[in-house]
């Protein structure tokens, strides 16, 4: 075992503190990465505070993380020392499930989170706030030449879980759709949607971040605030995904669907939502949610966005601001992702 340095939260709802964790030995099928860049992602927040239930601690969160292999194991053949990694949502998967074998590995009911887990060795996952990790090598991800490290750690959850409805809704030419809020999550689903060639709206609170947002590659942009936007985008859209951590009135948004339209939900609030059925049933409508992506489609992401120059827009911040951050994550104080820079740590 290696002791590394990492940022912890000793308890549910406590401030994370510096500290350090044990990260297991490099085994066969393993790579050691030293961690260069971890994003902050809401759903670190949300696990800290236990908003979606009991929780694990002490927690290391972070799976938005970003660096350089510095070890490999004696059967891995993909990935060599040097190489630019990243690591995502989870670490493990069986392999032999039907969730596996259709390569939607994120779904795997016996692999193991990033964090906020306990690995299949009995031992809590610690995750990416921390300077090193050691990360079974199928569950690795190559990060292409042309993307930053900085940039690239929030594509390892903010791009792929953009990316996978964009891509499955087939957001393209001649498809309308919305991106309903414009923060970390949002901010990724209106530069893929761009690059995908659809025409984007943003539908957001306020306009107060407008002027972003057609710079991110937005066509259009609305205030959901304003009881006219409702009105005038009536039947609008091919698509709709909502990035929104908060009940929505669900049949206002699907108002704004075209016939047989879809919108998709990634965001996760903490309370439960509700719906009159009269909303999908009037017009074939689509209500679904979609969570991250298997390995195979998270790579396909990093090579769409190398393609496409695309990384997320980041303030990095030292470790030491974690908790700081975190305050201005939950007041929409950020533009559009903090990067931690794990040298601080």
């Amino acid at each position: 075992m290696t002791t590394v340095a990492a940022y912890a939260a000793p308890a549910a709802k406590a401030p994370l503190e510096r500290t350090t964790i044990e990260r297991r030995p490099v085994g066969p099928n393993d790579v050691a990465i030293e961690i260069k860049y971890a994003g902050i992602c809401h759903s670190d927040i949300h696990q800290v505070n236990e908003g979606w239930g009991e929780a694990i601690f002490p927690m290391v969160p972070g799976h938005e993380i970003a660096g350089v292999i510095t070890e490999v194991g004696s059967a891995v053949t993909a990935f060599q020392v040097g190489d630019h990694a990243g690591v995502g949502c989870f670490v493990d998967s069986c392999g032999t499930c039907e969730a596996c074998r259709s390569g939607q590995n994120q779904f795997c009911a016996n692999g193991t989170a990033t964090y906020n887990a306990i690995g299949k060795d009995g031992l809590p996952a610690h995750g990416g706030y921390s300077t090193h990790i050691v990360v079974d090598a199928d569950h690795t991800l190559r990060i292409p030449e042309g993307i930053a490290l900085d940039v690239a750690a929030p594509l390892l959850c903010a791009g792929i879980t953009l990316y996978s409805p964009l891509k499955r809704w087939q957001a393209g030419p001649g498809k309308k759709v919305a991106i309903l809020g414009l923060g970390g999550l949002g901010h990724m689903g209106v530069k893929i949607a761009h690059a995908l060639g659809a025409e984007v709206t943003v539908l957001s609170q306020s306009l107060r971040k407008k002027d972003d947002g057609l710079k991110l590659g937005a066509d259009h942009y609305y205030a959901t605030s304003d009881e006219t936007t409702f009105e005038q985008l009536a039947g609008s859209f091919d698509l709709i995904v909502s990035t929104v951590s908060a009940p929505l009135d669900l049949g206002a948004y699907l108002a704004l669907l075209k016939t047989g339209g879809a919108f998709v939900n990634v965001g996760a609030p903490e309370e439960p939502n509700s719906l009159n059925m009269f909303g999908l049933i009037g017009g074939n409508k689509i209500l679904a949610g979609s969570m991250i992506g298997g390995i195979a489609e998270t790579q396909e992401m990093l090579d769409f966005c190398a393609e496409h120059s695309l990384g997320a827009e980041i303030e990095l911040i030292r470790a030491d601001q974690i908790n700081e951050a975190y305050a201005r994550v939950l007041d929409s104080d950020v533009r559009y992702r903090f990067v931690i820079d794990t040298a601080t740590i």
